[in-house]
């Protein structure tokens, strides 16, 4: 677009120019892809609830835990092993989390009861067994390690000796958990989650927990899908694991719950919809960690000594997770969504665009479609193509356009000529444009008997294979006999070095269309006149609008094209054949110049 420069530039419309091809195969393809997508774009619109604003979920989650647990203990009394059965409720096996959305249900334990602060031998382990003082720096804090090292080695049992700790004694051993878990009744506890959510940007606010809530119900996937109170042991069903197991060693858990809310008032709905998942890594084998513990301590005093109760809890960690939108209607996000998929309508003239430039290619341009039935359809395309592309070179100094009246094809020379003439130049083949007859004001309009020019016979010979004389003065390279040598400067004289044929034979000014289409003056003239109907000029300025609205119709009765007219090499024998008509009373012809 050019740049603005007034008002009228800036007050004006540009639309792209369409070509209609009427053709029953592609006008069912187009069809058939809009019906598609037009069919898509519902689909996704009315499914997706596009037309909808969404708005992320804010919650909060409060959780209640109740069970009963029986545990047998063994515990030493006097000396003595006894089992103490123990009865477990919630204030024992729940645990408050410091992050949000989370609680914590032990489901396994081990103790280490009477532990009082003093000194005592480490546990055995390989870091703190010893054989004398010397294995046992004093002041050494080992990160296994339970407590200080004094600088001594001394007697743990009756086969090991380990360094001696000022610690909470005895020192806690390292046991491994129970198996099975002493609280694996916990399968049966159940869990009340209650969840408030609230979408502030659509005024909303509800709760997983109905008004009409039957408080002995147990969440059911498909029999009681909205209830919010949930067996511990569904749970791990629901996510293919087996409770006993995970209860050994403990284990993280998800509670996903996930809000999909409809808040259009002639479609509501807005409840929760529950999964199950697990989040720690259960193929995690012992040495790596396996599970979920933690450590915590009951003080208390006995004979005015502070002692303590360790236990190491085993458990599972339920993470609730809450995600979710809200939609509602809005008219702009309806437009937006509308504007965004008119594209996909263009996809059809994208595929039907692809089919005419893939089947319209070399293969189909060369001279095997004729005889082959099954290309037929490529011959079809390609004058499609021809129709719809058009191609263009860059412009640019080095690109010349030269015509042999003996060759079908045109040459383009896409080089400097470094002195070499364009006769023996090469060149690129290219095709040359069909010829648009509606675009015959370009050339002389008068094709009507009108008198010879002077000089030549009164009937002019049509070209043939003859060979003509050659002229005294024609250069070497020419091979009509009319060509005449360059008045250029010896560095653009190369340019000129061009005759109108490839191989030796009659010149193409000798022929009638040179004369009616190019040398006519009657018809030069109108077509001046035809641009400005009330031209007068002098006879020197007359002759200079001829002579160059010669070569323009030279140009573009040999190369059709404008872009190859405007670039395009006249012959030296076609050149001085004009100029000869058209003389230039004084000075030197300016010779080729280019258009940019």
């Amino acid at each position: 677009m050019a740049a603005c420069c007034s008002w009228n530039d800036v007050l004006q419309y540009e639309t792209n120019k369409v070509i209609r091809i009427q053709s029953g195969t592609y006008g069912t393809i187009k069809w058939v892809l809009h019906l598609i997508i037009f069919s898509y774009v519902s689909f996704a619109l009315v499914s997706d609830k596009l037309y909808q604003r969404k708005e992320p979920v804010i919650s909060s989650v409060h959780t209640k835990v109740k069970g009963i647990a029986e545990v047998t203990e063994n515990v030493m009394e006097g000396g003595v092993m006894k089992s103490v059965r123990r009865i477990f409720d919630p204030a024992d096996y729940t645990f408050p989390m410091q992050q949000g959305n989370s609680f914590f249900v032990m489901t396994n334990f081990l103790k280490s009861e009477n532990q009082e602060q003093k000194l005592c031998p480490e546990f055995p382990t390989r870091s703190a067994l010893c054989h004398s003082d010397k294995s046992c720096k004093k002041g050494w804090m080992d990160p296994q390690s339970k407590g200080i090292r004094t600088g001594k080695c001394i007697q743990y049992d009756e086969t090991r000796r380990t360094c001696e700790v000022s610690a909470w004694c005895p020192a806690e051993e390292g046991k491994v958990a129970p198996r099975p878990a002493l609280l694996r009744s916990a399968e049966n506890f159940t869990v009340l989650i209650k969840n408030n959510i609230d979408f502030p940007g659509h005024n909303y606010t509800t709760r997983n927990i109905l008004p009409d809530l039957n408080t002995s119900c147990t969440f059911h996937k498909t029999r009681s899908p909205q209830c919010p109170i949930f067996r511990l042991g569904d749970i791990f069903q629901e996510a293919g694991e087996n409770f006993s197991e995970v209860a050994v060693q403990g284990g993280i858990m998800g509670i996903e719950i996930y809000w999909d809310c409809n808040l259009d008032s002639w479609s509501h709905r807005c409840y929760p919809r529950y999964s199950f998942r697990r989040l720690d890594d259960k193929y995690t084998n012992e040495s790596l960690i396996p599970g979920y513990n933690f450590r915590y301590a009951k003080y208390y005093k006995e004979n005015k000594v502070e002692k303590r109760t360790l236990i190491k809890a085993f458990g599972i960690r339920f993470d609730i997770l809450v995600f979710g939108t809200g939609g509602k209607f809005d008219i702009i996000q309806l437009v937006v969504y509308i504007g965004s998929t008119l594209s996909y309508f263009g996809l059809a003239t994208v595929f039907i665009d692809l089919l005419i430039n893939t089947y319209s290619g070399a293969f189909c341009r060369s001279r095997v479609y004729p005889y082959c039935k099954c290309c037929e359809p490529c011959a079809i395309n390609e004058h499609y193509y021809r129709k719809k592309c058009e191609s263009i070179m860059e412009p640019k100094p080095t690109l010349k356009y030269v015509s042999f009246v003996d060759e079908p094809c045109i040459r383009m020379v896409e080089q400097q000529l470094l002195g070499k003439s364009l006769q023996v130049v090469k060149g690129q083949e290219v095709p040359r444009p069909q010829m648009d007859f509606t675009e015959l004001s370009r050339l002389s309009l008068s094709l009507h008997d009108s008198p010879p020019v002077s000089g030549q016979p009164e009937e002019i010979q049509l070209l043939c294979k003859e060979v003509p004389p050659r002229s005294g003065h024609s250069p070497g390279w020419c091979q009509c006999g009319k060509c005449l040598p360059s008045q250029l400067p010896e560095n653009r004289r190369a340019l000129e070095e061009l005759c109108c044929r490839r191989k030796p034979g009659r010149c193409i000014t000798t022929s009638e269309l040179f004369w009616k289409l190019v040398l006519s003056r009657q018809a030069l003239q109108l077509l001046l006149l035809y641009q400005e109907p009330l031209l007068v000029l002098e006879e020197e300025a007359t002759n200079r609008r001829l002579r160059h609205r010669a070569y323009r119709c030279y140009a573009t009765w040999r190369f059709g094209s404008q872009d190859m007219a405007d670039f395009a090499i006249l012959p030296s024998c076609c050149r001085w054949r004009i100029r000869k008509e058209f003389p230039k009373t004084e000075g030197q012809y300016t010779g080729f110049q280019y258009p940019y």
